[in-house]
């Protein structure tokens, strides 16, 4: 115990004389050990499942009034809960490094490099200007069934969080928009467990509704998922 707290000392120590270096301690580069973002930390199917028919089920909201605008989004990672290596990072900055793999940051939590593995068709993305931070429910979708209803810093928590962000190829990003399970879905079979299981929890965390056919999407897609998991 003792030599344990002896060398947490030292470590901080070192880090405040700038001494040690963070790379040293984490034993690699910024999100070198993040789990793969095809790796759901939103929960189980079997959850998901039971999570899902628990849901409000109406019919698709109006878009009246609807702005992006009204979702104040990239606002400062710290705080929203993210780690980030530096208080300038923003909700995006600190999605990129979340999820990549190797991402080397710099002055004002400029991204310069780092690989990042799209979930939704597989594809392998070494720039990061070709990255998007997809709202796993898009804000319009969430407008639509129940975040019109809301104050300014509820949407602004749900534009930032991190359960609802998700580094993606920008292509398919942009090819899903604003649309639900209903209409689009990843064009890799593979990642539908996935998806399905985030979105169901999203909507579940923000008590949001679903619509009949998009319930009827996600019971399909999460029939995919791996018996038992």
């Amino acid at each position: 115990m003792l030599i344990g707290a002896a060398i947490v000392v030292v470590a901080v120590v070192g880090l405040a004389l700038g001494v040690v270096d963070l790379e040293d301690l984490t034993g690699g580069e910024i999100g070198a050990s993040a789990p793969p973002p095809g790796t759901s930390e939103a929960g189980s199917p079997l959850e998901a499942s039971d999570t899902l028919a628990a849901l409000e089920v109406e019919a698709e909201g109006s878009m009246s009034g609807y702005s992006r605008d009204e979702f104040p989004h990239w606002s400062g990672a710290d705080e929203f809960g993210w780690e980030a290596p530096d208080s300038s990072c923003d909700a995006r900055d600190a999605s990129l490094i979340r999820d990549g793999e190797a991402v080397e940051v710099g002055d004002g939590c400029d991204i310069e490099s780092g690989e990042w593995v799209d979930p939704y068709a597989g594809e392998t993305i070494t720039d990061s200007s070709s990255v998007d931070i997809d709202h796993i429910v898009p804000l319009a979708n969430a407008w639509r069934s129940g975040a019109d209803e809301w104050g300014k810093p509820l949407r602004e928590e749900f534009a930032n969080a991190q359960i609802n962000l998700l580094s993606t190829d920008a292509g398919e990003n942009r090819s899903k928009g604003d649309r639900g399970p209903e209409a689009w879905r990843p064009p890799d079979e593979g990642a539908w467990c996935d998806y399905s299981v985030r979105w169901v929890s999203v909507k579940s965390e923000y008590e949001l509704s679903v619509n009949e056919e998009e319930r009827a999407a996600l019971e399909e897609m999460l029939a995919t998922c791996e018996a038992g998991s």
